[in-house]
């Protein structure tokens, strides 16, 4: 589950970077790598990343309390280690 999340992450990450382009630049990444091969895969990767944000949104908390517990064994198991 965890490479999900950060295969999400990854994807908002791009999304967003797409976005500020446009608003700056008004010079989409996504549409220049991609339009010369194919609109219509242009067009799945706006909607994947869509659904990407979407899963962000409803995932938010349980991602927080997965990461947050890992972060918690990681050193319980560092501090075992020293003591």
């Amino acid at each position: 589950m965890k490479k999900l999340d950060v295969i999400v992450w990854i994807l908002l990450v791009i999304g967003g970077i797409n976005w500020g382009l446009v608003g700056l630049f008004d010079f989409n990444l996504v549409a220049a790598i991609f339009n010369p091969v194919s609109t219509v895969l242009t067009r799945i990767i706006y909607v994947i990343v869509g659904l990407t944000a979407i899963y962000e949104l409803v995932e938010a908390k349980a991602m927080a309390q997965r990461w947050c517990m890992r972060v918690r064994e990681h050193g319980e198991s560092k501090g075992a280690e020293t003591a």
